[in-house]
């Protein structure tokens, strides 16, 4: 990260929204490549494929995990915490499934 902060000439509030609001943009990204795999676009036909989307998701992860870590360095502990509560709402499998 102090890479990424060191390269930055923007004040630290502001590089801070920006960094979430990248977060749309590569959501549109992902939108964009499943149009493209579906071939929904009609004057670009198939112009992505599903590795594409693949990539575009990976790339959405990172810029979470980009803005997460610079709203609190404890990024991992608060991830970690949130997948807790995730994975205790999801329902067990009876048994005999």
């Amino acid at each position: 990260m102090r890479w990424l902060d060191g390269a930055s000439v923007l004040p630290p509030e502001q590089e801070r929204l920006l960094r979430i609001l990248k977060l749309s943009e590569e959501a549109g990204e992902v939108a964009q490549a499943v149009i493209g795999a579906t071939g929904q676009n009609p004057r670009k036909g198939h112009s992505h494929t599903w590795d594409d989307v693949h990539s575009e998701l990976c790339d959405v992860i990172l810029t979470a995990m980009v803005a997460l870590r610079t709203l609190t360095p404890e990024a991992r502990q608060v991830f970690e915490g949130h997948m807790g509560r995730v994975a205790g709402r999801v329902p067990r499998p009876l048994s005999g499934d």
